[in-house]
């Protein structure tokens, strides 16, 4: 099927801009689990086969009808990949739900000092390498459950009125909130509660964040053609950063055509290659989950531990695009190309194997070189550590420059601040 329409140039933003707006502000969220991301809230085809044949729509009638939808129920299954380039974060095996994976530093007091296993921050940062499968359950603000599902154990968090319950069959650990993470919804004037934002689980939370981060930015939208995911007819919105130094290539989200909910989100590097993110709904159901899906109890010999004990609770988001974030944190620029700069404790860079300490010694010193390059400007010097998506500058005087951005851009921006 064509594409409907020819790219539309930022001379138009002034009309896209009203319906991305309110997609993102009056979006019912169908989170389960996220995360706030610090500089810019963003991350092979899942599901999809044909290409069905759709009345045409314009880009802005399509993110009109993303802010029009009024899906609160429904249940179904997701399937993420994500490929940063990196290691996986997990542990013992695949998809790191092993005993004590990503640990959230419990120990024997039941919470004292630490928060379990079975801690959200800690499980839900798992989803950010590798490929895994996720079931999702949703009936309005007030009742949703993520389950993260591995070959020999199960994850889920679970929001159920004012209860959130997080529960590790692996460790046989449970977490649990009982003011539902603590946090007021910032949709609206309700203070209504959800789940931990720690790290965007559905196609609806990606593409939100995508749509925030375009309407900041010189952005061509369009609507390419259609798809069929999880054996419904969808709309194909494809974003692309016009600003030079970004390392996103383009964003391709298809929303559902009857209800205009995002079904799949995929994001593709400037460099080539496969999707850096991947999140696609593989089943989907619109209808009222079972009322059941949403109870918890944890099972007999279950170490609990109750939020309340000094630690962060689940739904703090250590800052995100509009938060507060680090202290000292600087954001330079917007959008596709923003730049977090931030200092490091001691106003140190980290050591390299020419200048060894005795806190990190030569070998180590050596291991840390061999992962970045080194880079030199009116800054004075220091070392890029690469992903294929996020890229991070630090230098030998201590500080800190990472975004969605190329090396180029790190160090133009390190040049810029002096």
């Amino acid at each position: 099927m064509a594409p409907y329409e020819p790219e539309q140039d930022t001379t138009e933003a002034d009309e896209l801009s009203a319906g991305r707006r309110k997609a993102v502000r009056y979006v019912v969220p169908l989170a389960v689990a996220g995360v706030a991301a610090a500089t810019i809230g963003l991350v092979p085809a899942l599901a999809t086969s044909g290409d069905p044949d759709l009345p045409e729509i314009t880009a802005q009638e399509l993110i009109e009808k993303i802010a029009a939808s009024d899906t609160e129920q429904l249940s179904g299954t997701v399937k993420i990949s994500t490929d940063l380039g990196l290691p996986s974060f997990g542990s013992g095996m695949t998809g790191g739900f092993a005993p004590g994976a990503g640990g959230g530093g419990g120990d024997d007091e039941g919470g004292k000092g630490g928060k379990g296993a079975a801690d959200p921050s800690a499980k839900l940062m798992e989803l950010a390498s590798g490929t895994h499968t996720l079931r999702i359950a949703a009936d309005g603000p007030d009742k949703q459950k993520l389950s993260v599902l591995d070959d020999a154990a199960e994850y889920s968090l679970i929001h159920n009125g004012d209860d959130v319950w997080a529960y590790d069959s692996a460790s046989n650990e449970a977490y649990h909130s009982k003011d539902g993470g603590g946090h007021a919804d910032k949709k609206g004037d309700k203070g209504g509660k959800d789940l931990p934002k720690e790290l965007p689980a559905t196609p609806k939370e990606f593409a939100e964040q995508a749509l925030k981060a375009a309407e900041k930015s010189s952005t061509s939208v369009k609507v390419d053609g259609s798809a069929q995911v999880a054996g419904r007819d969808a709309y194909r919105l494809v974003l692309k950063p016009k600003d030079s130094g970004s390392t996103v290539g383009q964003i391709t989200v298809a929303v559902d055509e009857k209800t205009g909910t995002p079904l799949k989100f995929t994001l593709s590097p400037a460099g080539g290659g496969s999707a850096v993110v991947d999140a696609g709904f593989t089943k989907v159901d619109f209808g009222k989950p079972s009322a059941s899906t949403f109870d918890f109890k944890p099972p007999k010999g279950t170490k609990v531990t109750e939020e309340g004990d000094g630690s962060k609770k689940p739904g703090h988001r250590g800052g995100d695009f509009e938060g507060e974030g680090p202290e000292g944190l600087n954001v330079i620029g917007e959008g596709w190309t923003s730049i977090a700069e931030l200092k490091l404790p001691g106003g140190q860079g980290l050591p390299t194997s020419a200048a060894g300490s005795d806190e990190v010694p030569q070998d180590a010193a050596k291991f840390l070189d061999s992962l970045g390059d080194k880079v030199n400007g009116d800054f004075g010097s220091g070392t890029v550590f690469k992903t294929r998506l996020i890229n991070a500058l630090v230098t030998d005087d201590g500080k800190v420059y990472v975004g969605a951005v190329t090396k180029d851009a790190l160090v133009k921006a390190a040049n810029a601040a002096q």
